[in-house]
């Protein structure tokens, strides 16, 4: 009878995960629909640097702040999840208002509409880092509802934010519309929560997880930053036309991307729960995890294949459709490779093996480096899509072999465990 009732918790955070992911990409996938139809080709390439920027930053606050959230007060008592969201969040901020001013002085030397695109994000980067960082401690807490409904009010205010961009039709301005939006949803979450973001003790909170953060850390930006790097190097040798056709695929693939993230926001939480409470059941979660979100992606990227018309295609994405659609087999197989990464890291960080969850993430992250950018050199954005796909299955297999070792060595898989586990 306990077992079905953790198991009937666990769907039920699970499906919060899902459903705020959901919302998430959803919007996301709204927002770069309606810049690509806007904007064309060229200029989404454009757009998609200040993006993917973001997504480096965004890792960088996690791994320093809300990851060692997950792992150490998911679950806990009311005040001691207060004290560390306030840090953790403050920490967000610290990590934002930097960044920020980075990438202000960034765009300012490079000039042209690359640079006017990292000047609006620098103004709005401390606002989604915080925005961010209370969807993950909402799941640390089982209160996944709320992020949802964070989630929402971002969705809603980006109704109105993207019309008036529309009205001046530039990278920056729609970058703008999208922070502006997202600093009401930071908003809203500071209410939701009921806890300040704590600036001040962000240096306290770092030392504190001193063990975790960094390690974290250098694992999300060798991620984030293997993705950034390819779309760059893409940039420098095809040209941005071929980095918008890599992000419009990427948003072909958004629904799919919502599963793969919104269990990503909890998997760690529920490997933890699952550790604690039956530790030979581990490797068992870690696989199905990772299995689900292949079958899924796989059935995604094949539905678009066969089954979308060039004309919905082109309504979605205007002149980004044609050479998006041309690399949906190659990048559907890559993040069917790349969907065993998130079920092994889970039960890395459940374990607390922060050592080779930072060697599994640095070798499939230059791996993906690698491939991407040969493939570029070779044949353009479909190069670049096959060379990544043959990269992800090489680093899922160094991800399931670095699980496996952890499990032999905490114990977990052995038959002994399993038996004293057992009532």
């Amino acid at each position: 009878m306990a077992a079905r009732v953790a198991m009937r918790e666990m769907a039920g955070r699970l499906s919060w995960g899902l459903a705020d992911q959901a919302v998430s990409s959803l919007t996301n996938f709204a927002v770069g629909a309606f810049v690509a139809r806007t904007l064309g080709v060229t200029a989404f390439g454009a757009f998609s640097l200040a993006w993917v920027t973001y997504g480096l930053l965004i890792n960088v606050s996690r791994g320093l702040g809300t990851d060692p959230l997950m792992v150490r007060f998911s679950g806990v008592d009311a005040r001691s999840w207060s004290g560390a969201v306030g840090r953790a969040a403050g920490t967000a901020l610290a990590v934002g208002a930097i960044a920020g001013a980075a990438s202000l002085l960034i765009g300012v030397a490079i000039g042209g509409i690359v640079g006017w695109g990292f000047i609006a994000l620098g103004v709005v980067l401390p606002a989604l880092l915080l925005q961010d960082s209370w969807r993950f401690a909402f799941f640390a807490s089982g209160h996944g509802r709320k992020a949802v409904a964070n989630d929402l009010v971002w969705a809603a205010a980006l109704v109105p934010a993207m019309a008036i961009a529309a009205t001046h039709q530039s990278v920056a301005a729609f970058l703008l519309a999208w922070g502006v939006s997202g600093a009401v949803a930071a908003a809203f979450g500071w209410l939701q929560s009921g806890v300040r973001p704590r600036v001040s003790s962000s240096l306290a909170w770092l030392r504190e997880q001193r063990d975790l953060g960094p390690r974290f850390l250098v694992e999300n930006v060798s991620n984030s930053g293997g993705s950034q790097l390819r779309l760059y190097g893409l940039g420098a040798i095809a040209g941005l036309a071929d980095v918008g056709a890599v992000r419009g695929v990427e948003l072909l693939l958004g629904p799919f991307f919502a599963v793969l993230m919104g269990l990503s926001l909890v998997t760690v939480a529920e490997a933890a729960r699952v550790r604690r409470r039956s530790p030979h059941r581990l490797r068992q979660f870690c696989l199905f995890i990772g299995g689900s979100q292949a079958t899924a992606a796989l059935a995604w990227g094949l539905g678009l294949l066969l089954l979308l018309p060039d004309p919905v295609g082109e309504f979605l994405l205007g002149s980004v459709w044609g050479p998006a659609s041309a690399l949906i087999l190659p990048a559907t197989l890559g993040v069917v490779g790349a969907s065993f990464f998130t079920g092994a890291a889970a039960g890395l960080r459940a374990l607390g093996a922060a050592k080779r969850s930072m060697s599994s993430q640095l070798v499939a992250s230059a791996c993906y480096v690698t491939g991407g950018l040969v493939g570029a050199a070779l044949n353009g954005a479909l190069g670049s899509a096959w060379g990544v796909a043959a990269a992800n299955v090489l680093g899922a297999a160094v991800w399931l072999v670095q699980l496996h070792l952890a499990l032999r060595e905490s114990g977990c898989s052995n038959a002994s465990t399993e038996r004293m586990a057992t009532p």
